[in-house]
């Protein structure tokens, strides 16, 4: 099975995401890196992005040709990301253009009032705009916060928490939501309990303990879901930070009542990049699945830096390598102040809009992003590998279609020579400093 194809992007060249069709004579070196594709790990879900208000009201000051542009970049299969697992906010967040809910009114605990029409402006537009391309893309939906008057500090921001009284209407509120999306011919596939549960932030933000997160999915949600039909939409917990992963879902996953409806565990990548503790969770709840549910470089827009896109690289790589079955990014479209965002948290996101001059800037984080979203695909298989290159960062795949798929990323100063080796043969890879490679290895496809 010989090298067809190698895609580079590589830190000073015009390069990105170029692909080289190959006609390598394999060589018989011991080699650097070994690829098992007999040994075999989880299988991928996908990769994707966020729909937030802030990325559909930046899209909406564009043209329409550069609004097709930036979807295509991210959804279309064959010159695009091919995205095909995504991110929403239920109510609003920190890159909305303030703080609402889609039932205002307080004590209606009917939910009689309850409505999706804000989203209809610019959030629903920027969905429906990328299900053109791709209608079967799974969209995972996190609350924020509940309605301010659901909530201990009577506000949406600053933390507080769920009232007890109202946990069985917030449990109804998820079914609203879904069923309004289902109306718009938008499709749920599942949600979280809540972002970053353990952080009282200035924007939108509600405090869960586990023993609380637990108490609600077990008591709660997952029986409302079960009565309404609706077991199929997949329960994620904690979606927070790495750093005390196994620590905080261990109450959840060993409490039996509450595990049944959990599907999985979502984590983010600030605090800490200790890849090792997803690894932990898959030992001890081998049947639990791991998503990367948000990350994105914070402080603002960064214009024109690398580093950014090989922290992408890096953390999706050691990700994958400890079980992850999804990767989603933060935000994907924001304008050249890193939002809006309604309480001033910019970030930087891979595409970005000047919307005083309409420019539509690429970042390096889209292109790292690529190497893993192009092409490795939904179903696929990661597979073993042995790493004697200390320089090197690597993961591999095995493609519904038997294509194998290797992720090479060198982030030192240094050229690397890579002696890649598959199936008995051995290529030579002359890796640049600071660029990620992805090979593609077929044969009769």
């Amino acid at each position: 099975m010989p090298i067809t194809k190698i895609i580079k992007t590589i830190q000073h060249s015009e390069d990105r995401l170029k692909t080289y069709h190959t006609g390598f004579e394999p060589s018989f070196d011991p080699g650097t890196l070994l690829i098992d594709d007999q040994t075999t790990y989880q299988e991928i879900e996908g990769f994707g992005g966020a729909f937030t208000e802030a990325g559909g009201y930046v899209l909406s000051q564009l043209s329409q040709s550069k609004q097709d542009e930036i979807i295509n970049a991210y959804f279309d299969d064959k010159n695009g990301h091919g995205y095909n697992l995504c991110r929403t906010h239920i109510n609003s967040c920190d890159f909305s253009l303030g703080n609402y809910a889609s039932c205002e009114e307080a004590g209606d605990v009917e939910l009689n009032s309850f409505n999706i029409k804000r989203d209809h402006e610019y959030l629903i537009p920027f969905i429906k705009s990328a299900k053109q391309l791709n209608k079967d893309i799974k969209i995972l939906a996190s609350p924020w916060s509940p309605p301010a008057w659901m909530k201990t500090n009577g506000e949406m921001n600053n933390g507080g928490q769920l009232k007890k009284e109202y946990s069985q209407v917030w449990a109804n509120y998820y079914v609203k939501y879904i069923e309004a999306y289902e109306k718009e011919a938008i499709d749920i596939w599942g949600v979280t309990i809540q972002n970053e549960p353990a952080a009282t932030q200035v924007w939108d933000s509600c405090i869960y303990s586990a023993e609380e997160e637990r108490d609600f999915i077990k008591r709660y949600l997952g029986p409302t879901f079960t009565n309404h039909q609706m077991i199929d939409k997949k329960i994620i917990i904690w979606d927070h930070n790495r750093d005390v992963l196994l620590e905080r879902v261990h109450p959840i996953l060993s409490d039996k009542e509450a595990s049944q409806y959990v599907w999985g565990v979502g984590l983010h990548w600030y605090m800490c990049e200790d890849f090792e503790n997803s690894s932990k969770v898959k030992e001890q709840f081998p049947e639990t699945n791991i998503l990367f549910t948000e990350g994105c470089n914070e402080g603002g827009v960064k214009l024109n830096t690398w580093y950014t896109g090989e922290r992408y690289g890096r953390n999706i790589i050691g990700d994958l390598n400890n079980w992850l079955v999804g990767w989603i990014d933060w935000n994907m479209i924001l304008d050249h102040h890193g939002g809006p965002n309604h309480v001033g948290n910019f970030c930087d996101a891979p595409i970005i809009v000047n919307t005083e001059t309409h420019d539509v800037i690429y970042q390096s984080s889209y292109f790292y992003l690529g190497h893993f979203s192009r092409y490795i695909k939904p179903g696929a298989v990661r597979i073993g590998h042995t790493n004697k290159h200390d320089a090197v960062q690597t993961v591999s795949f095995k493609n519904p279609n038997q294509e194998i798929v290797t992720v090479l990323m060198n982030e030192t100063d240094i050229d690397e020579i890579v002696t890649l080796n598959y199936n008995d043969e051995a290529y030579k890879i002359d890796l640049k400093a600071h660029s990620i490679y992805t090979v593609i290895f077929t044969e009769g496809i």
